[in-house]
């Protein structure tokens, strides 16, 4: 039996490319399981159903490396656990060295272990890259005033009065989460706009 393996990091990401992939392999619908998750680890629910169906003389089909994970070591040992301990066959699509249905003496093993490595140190770095580019972007937006989160809904100035009776100790805190309606992790997000407003 073939199977493919599908994964993309967010649900916006598009899946397309890598079924069109699979398809033209020759992989049926069926026997295509997809994650949207990150690549940091292997606990995804489709590569975990994946490994229940996989048995001795299959065959794992995915498009890259990283499609497998970007994690370095865990990308290795979930190769070891596919190839030797279940007794399955990995093809990589993009990588042909990658395809242990053809090389099986020594020296293809020797050379598609080091393959392995490689790409999956480069697959687990790019991840560690996009990390910090995202979080490099974030600060420079935040430097901009850009804001994150939801929005702010309401204008939180049309709260000061109440909180101005909860200072004087009209209200408790529970009584003005009451007359605004908000539960206690808004009354406080509230009070801490009112702060800085």
């Amino acid at each position: 039996m073939i199977y493919g393996y599908i994964r993309v990091s967010t649900r916006d990401q598009n899946t397309d490319r890598q079924f069109i992939a699979l398809k033209e392999y020759g992989i049926k619908p069926e026997n295509i399981l997809t994650d949207k998750m990150s690549g940091k680890d292997f606990n995804r629910p489709a590569y975990r159903r994946l490994l229940k169906r996989i048995h001795k003389g299959d065959c794992l089909v995915i498009k890259s490396i990283d499609r497998l994970g970007r994690n370095y070591k865990d990308i290795i040992k979930q190769w070891q656990y596919i190839t030797k301990e279940i007794g399955a066959d990995i093809k990589v699509i993009e990588m042909p060295l990658l395809d242990t249905s053809q090389h099986k003496d020594l020296l293809g093993t020797f050379v598609a272990d080091m393959v392995l490595q490689i790409l999956s140190y480069v697959s687990e770095n790019e991840r560690i890259n996009i990390k910090q580019r995202q979080a490099e972007g974030i600060a420079a937006a935040k430097e901009r005033g850009v804001r994150f989160g939801r929005p702010t809904t309401y204008d939180v100035r049309q709260y000061a009065p109440i909180f101005a009776r909860v200072k004087a100790k009209e209200l408790s805190p529970k009584q003005a989460m009451a007359e605004i309606g908000c539960c206690q992790s808004t009354y406080y997000r509230i009070q801490r706009q009112l702060k800085t407003a």
